[in-house]
């Protein structure tokens, strides 16, 4: 028997719940914020995202105050050098954590998301694309630093979509030199049996590809094309079984060697599902035919059930997305990162039903006019 999965209305309740005049609070017990646990960088870099993408789709004006704050966030984030730090507490200070973790990641989704807001320059309002675009400029002094594998991935993606509309040399040189160097891990690491840039799979893997993508689009360069699709193609065999999308587990990377046997189940999070339905996406996008459209629709249907625990992963009372699918049971709490990427994901789920829709209305309209000019 075939299950069939319903997908809910998009409902932000929780994230504006999760959301000060400050901020969106990082952690929450069940539904309720948690604002003890402060804030972070990288969950205001994929509200902003999420937010561009809602007014992308409703032109909702109500957006525009969620993504001044997301935006105010990101901008009291970054320093005097143009990078950025990622934790602040709950009275607005900088914590010591910023001095004991790599923030290379964070300073990547911050450009990620900056760099997507300056790409929607045609529907909002001009000071929020310069306040972005002036963040994204202030970052380039120091951005070439930045080696870290993923870090580089979300530059390029961000990069891409500002160069989207500002057409500027420096970032473009910039995004040679990021796609450069995962070129150079690639041919390192990629044999006929493991095309891949590292030689195990952890977490944001799809980044990796997507980023090779965005840098074939920005400069043409053939090779970024054929290594964005190899690797995407390979690490989709690696996390597809069927109908089934199965995320690599934040518990058990996936080493090369290994590759063949049976993954263990638990430890999959809402934000690995999402980097694939970005990836997916943007792939659908410029390759032809229908493999990576269903492969996006199979991929969401992990968040309705289609998982191991065949468990819905959304709470559709609250809008708010559980935090993690384990072995045997599923974290109820619904904090930032999870929820936002059920939003992100969800809302690339209704871009591609609006598109498809716009579609079947042309192919009718040609119908129709086909059929009028066979009968007169």
């Amino acid at each position: 028997m075939s299950l069939n999965y319903r997908i809910q209305d998009i409902n932000f309740d929780h994230m504006r719940k999760m959301t000060t005049d400050f901020g969106m609070i990082q952690f929450s017990k069940l539904n309720t914020p948690d604002i003890e646990s402060g804030y972070t960088l990288d969950d205001n870099a994929r509200a902003l995202i999420a937010m561009c993408q809602h007014f992308e789709l409703t032109k909702d004006a109500e957006s525009i105050a969620y993504i001044c704050i997301y935006l105010s966030f990101i901008k009291h984030c970054q320093q005097k050098d143009g990078l950025f730090l990622n934790y602040v507490n709950d009275s607005k200070r900088f914590t010591p954590q910023n001095s004991d973790s790599d923030l290379a990641d964070s300073n990547g989704r911050a450009i990620w998301a900056l760099g997507y807001l300056v790409s929607l320059e045609d529907i909002l309002p001009a000071d929020l694309v310069r306040e972005a675009a002036s963040m994204v400029q202030k970052s380039l002094t120091n951005l070439d630093k930045t080696y870290a594998t993923r870090a580089m991935a979300f530059v390029i993606k961000g990069l891409y979509y500002y160069n989207t509309k500002m057409d500027d040399l420096t970032v473009n040189s910039l995004i040679v030199v990021f796609a450069d160097r995962l070129v150079q891990m690639y041919r390192h690491e990629a044999s006929e049996e493991w095309a891949w840039f590292e030689s195990y799979l952890t977490y944001g893997n799809s980044v990796l590809s997507e980023a090779m993508l965005c840098a074939w689009l920005a400069t043409g360069n053939r090779e970024y094309k054929n290594i964005a699709k190899s690797s995407f193609d390979f690490l989709l065999s690696k996390t597809f079984d069927g109908n089934t999308l199965r995320a690599i587990s934040n518990k058990y990377w996936l080493a090369r060697g290994r590759e063949n046997h049976t993954q263990q189940a638990g430890g999959e999070q809402p934000i690995e599902i999402a980097y694939t339905i970005l990836a997916l996406d943007k792939f659908n996008e410029v390759f032809d035919g229908q493999v990576y459209a269903d492969k996006l629709r199979i991929a969401f249907s992990w968040f309705l059930g289609n998982n191991h625990l065949h468990q819905i992963m959304y709470n559709p009372c609250t809008g708010g997305c559980y935090d993690g699918l384990e072995e045997w049971y599923v974290n109820l709490n619904q904090g930032a990162e999870s929820t936002l990427s059920y939003l992100i994901a969800r809302q690339i789920v209704a871009k591609n039903n609006v598109a498809a829709q716009k579609r079947y209305n042309t192919m009718e309209i040609g119908h129709i006019a086909e059929r009028e000019r066979h009968y007169t």
